[in-house]
């Protein structure tokens, strides 16, 4: 097989691309040819990875300028005329080559209020939720996010407004806010009703077309932004 092109972004905010000659082999993965770089070429290389099976979501970067994971993302599928170009997620400062800062990420979420606050404790009974319940189906539409960042990534109004929660966070605060044991609605809604909470969204659905999960964050924030209305109509805001 011909051999791939592959740049990769080098350095910090003010790096850039270096190229390098990687073999291409039956169903390789984005992250086989990260990875080849790193234990073949070019020991320095920085990168992130942990499970390799599309679990933990740590391997995010961006492949031809598109977020995704990287370990389920078949060069096959991406490269063109036997070239990649592989760098950082956007939106989130760069530490170094491909490892990103998380930070701001992650504290978006608890700026989201995105911390399950009960009414119960260990001495109470569970409470029960009928598993097909009309809210309990919304929770198990937007649950299974694990915080890759790329929709963060993918967002153009993060890219515009920094200071915007981003899909994540507001996805993780709808599924709370459908939640029938969480206490923290009316303080949630107040912290995502913001300048830089849902009604910031533009609906481009760039965050829902990207998740590796196939969860749709654009529908988690419109039903943000009916909560938030229905709570400003009546005074709670």
């Amino acid at each position: 097989m011909t051999p791939l092109q592959v740049r990769v972004w080098r350095g910090t905010e003010a790096g850039s691309f270096r190229e390098y000659e990687v073999p291409r082999h039956e169903s390789q993965t984005v992250l086989d040819v990260v990875s080849h770089i790193q234990r073949h070429l070019d020991p320095s290389l920085a990168y992130r990875f942990a499970c390799r099976v599309g679990m933990c979501g740590s391997c995010a970067m961006t492949v031809n300028g598109v977020s995704r994971w990287t370990c389920r993302t078949h060069v096959g599928k991406v490269a063109h005329d036997n070239r990649l170009e592989i760098g950082p997620l956007h939106n989130l400062p760069v530490i170094r080559d491909l490892v990103t800062d998380m930070r701001e990420f992650f504290n978006k979420w608890a700026k989201a209020k995105g911390q399950f606050k009960g009414t119960r404790t260990r001495h109470d009974e569970f409470e029960p939720v009928s598993p097909v319940s009309p809210k309990r189906v919304q929770v198990d539409a937007g649950i299974e996010c694990i915080g890759c960042a790329v929709c963060y990534s993918a967002c153009d109004v993060v890219s515009w407004n920094p200071e915007y929660l981003g899909p994540a966070a507001l996805n993780r605060a709808w599924t709370l806010q459908q939640d029938a044991r969480d206490a923290g609605k009316t303080e949630r809604l107040r912290a995502v009703a913001g300048d830089a909470g849902c009604h910031s969204c533009h609906t481009h659905m760039s965050c829902t077309e990207r998740c590796p999960k196939q969860i749709s964050p654009t529908a988690g924030i419109a039903g943000l932004k009916r909560a938030a209305a229905k709570a400003a109509l009546k005074g709670e805001l």
